[in-house]
């Protein structure tokens, strides 16, 4: 499971004056990637289609054991080139919802979602000519490929390489789509396959992609200079650090420098409860929250997250990962002083303009005053 921060500077969220919609769409099709993993096709609703940008993720709310459940799940298809929308599910060991959808779901069924979301997007200009250099691991690929399809439709000047980490062969997801695209855009794509436990026959790389890899991976990419290039990465954390690792070596400007979080869908609230507030201020406190034309009141107990108190009390706020990292929890605190457990997802400009993340934030003031949407 995956979502986004891959922040543009230029891009501002729209601000709507309403909180996230919700919606209930058919699944269209099921595609069997892997063995372990699926793309879910959906249908746009029939009303009206629903907007989204190459990068984001979309919110899947489904009844699992009796309860609940919503996952975060990056889009693959594009906007210019797809019909309808798509996530790409991998199973992962004890994984709730990434068990349940490709044991139970068919299709023709029903999926409650939250409207697209996600910041892990860029601006497409015709006239642009730019080189990204992607480095994706397993299911980290999803945005990755929503990316490469509209860049290649949208600019034709520019051009993506993309190091794509997997454990064997037979767990490369989208094999067949990239080898069709490296053929129909010659030139345009170039995929590099790096793979853990390698068959006989392999002519690419094997083994894990550590720093000494990766220079030479990066050593076989076009050099478009610093100006003409960005640097994407999603996957593992190992992976990332190592990416990291290499691009800071290399004197790549953060500014150019863009990632995609994994995260496990929960935090692990007992420890967060543990962890004293770092200036020693948190206690009960009232907040108020204002949610599409509403304004509600609740107290805060010390260790909760305002979320967490306000679906408590029956508030509807819009949430998906609770971890801090997707932002569909994000509201601007128009006074008062709030905590956050997590602050990644948001950026360094949002977070001087008072954003904060209701999913891991705690009240540090009586005056908390938070807006939603």
């Amino acid at each position: 499971m995956a979502f986004g921060l891959f922040k543009k500077s230029e891009k501002k969220k729209e601000e709507t004056g309403h909180g996230p919609h919700y919606h209930d769409l058919i699944v269209k099709d099921i595609i069997k990637e892997t063995k372990d993993a699926i793309t879910i096709v959906f249908e746009h609703p029939k009303e009206k289609k629903i907007n989204y940008r190459s990068g984001q993720f979309l919110t899947l709310i489904v009844p699992v054991e009796g309860k609940e459940v919503r996952r975060a799940y990056s889009l693959c298809s594009s906007p210019f080139v797809d019909e309808d929308l798509a996530v790409t599910v991998k199973r992962v060991d004890n994984g709730l919802m990434s068990n349940h959808l490709p044991d139970q779901l068919k299709v023709g069924d029903k999926v409650k979602i939250m409207e697209p979301m996600g910041q892990f997007v860029t601006e497409y200009d015709k006239t642009k000519k730019r080189h990204l250099i992607m480095f994706a691991g397993g299911s980290g690929i999803t945005p990755m490929m929503s990316i490469i399809k509209s860049i290649i439709n949208q600019e034709p000047e520019s051009i993506v390489s993309l190091i794509y980490c997997n454990r064997d062969i037979d767990s490369i997801i989208f094999k067949e789509k990239l080898e069709q695209l490296q053929t129909t855009f010659e030139g345009r794509l170039h995929v590099i396959h790096v793979l853990d436990n390698a068959p006989m026959n392999w002519q690419g790389y094997s083994g894990l992609l550590n720093s000494d890899m990766l220079a030479k991976l990066v050593e076989r990419i076009p050099d478009w200079g610093i100006d003409k290039t960005t640097y994407l990465m999603c996957g593992p954390e190992g992976m990332m650090k190592n990416v990291d690792t290499l691009l800071s070596q290399r004197n790549i400007p953060k500014e150019k420098i863009f990632k995609e979080s994994f995260v496990q869908g929960t935090i692990d609230k007992d420890s967060k409860k543990e962890a004293p507030a770092a200036d020693g201020e948190e206690k009960t406190r009232e907040v108020t929250i204002r949610y599409d034309g509403e304004e509600y009141k609740i107290k805060v107990e010390p260790g909760n997250t305002i979320l967490e108190t306000a679906l408590d009390q029956g508030i509807d706020l819009p949430y998906s990962c609770q971890s801090g990292l997707c932002t569909a929890c994000r509201g601007k605190a128009l006074s008062g002083k709030v905590k956050l457990d997590e602050e990644e997802g948001l950026s360094q400009s949002e977070r001087e303009e008072g954003y904060v993340l209701t999913c891991v934030g705690h009240p540090l003031t009586d005056d908390v005053v938070i807006e939603i949407g």
